[in-house]
């Protein structure tokens, strides 16, 4: 069963701390990736590598599991596809989100701090902020670093979740209360 939430998750600690976010290089190590996560953590379903039936497929069976270990999930795609699917939220580009959908988490991409603001005045709640580190996913972008990462996400009226780059000694490094990954965790 789908979560309900609110107009909007103001408290952060309504928010997993850790976040896996789906893709092609990792796809087939899904399935153990979700059962090692922490009871309770995020998963991001992108999976833009797949089409139609074939994509909802696949969702179906790692929503299986995400619920088995009572994980909150999140589809990249519209407010309609996700409660046709019974994810829990969206995520994507702040314009990508809006209008906002009531019961439905709302995660925003962000690499500045006029995406950040955007988030924040289309009601974002939460915004996925990246890359910190260097990541494979965007090969030689520059990346904002700690120092740049904490002073823009401290800018933040939404929550904050470090991504890109990130795996468990960074997230400690980082010393910052969410992070999502890729490779980092599957």
């Amino acid at each position: 069963m789908r979560r309900r939430y609110s107009v909007a998750v103001r408290d952060a600690n309504a928010l997993p701390a850790i976040w896996l976010l789906s893709d092609a290089r990792n796809d087939a190590r899904l399935e153990e990736a979700l059962e090692r996560l922490p009871r309770g953590s995020g998963f991001i379903y992108r999976h833009y590598h797949l089409d139609g039936p074939e994509r909802l497929a696949r969702f179906l069976t790692l929503r299986r599991i995400a619920r088995a270990h009572d994980h909150v999930l999140i589809l990249a795609d519209s407010a309609l596809t996700a409660t046709e699917w019974g994810a829990d939220g969206i995520y994507g580009a702040p314009r990508a989100l809006w209008p906002r959908r009531e019961g439905l988490l709302h995660l925003a991409t962000a690499h500045d701090l006029a995406e950040i603001g955007l988030a924040a005045r289309l009601g974002a709640d939460a915004v996925l902020l990246s890359p910190v580190f260097p990541t494979a996913t965007h090969l030689g972008a520059q990346t904002l670093g700690p120092v740049r990462f904490r002073l823009l996400a401290m800018r933040s009226r939404a929550p904050v979740i470090a991504l890109g780059g990130m795996e468990a000694g960074r997230a400690r490094r980082l010393d910052w209360p969410r992070w999502a990954a890729i490779d980092g965790l599957s």
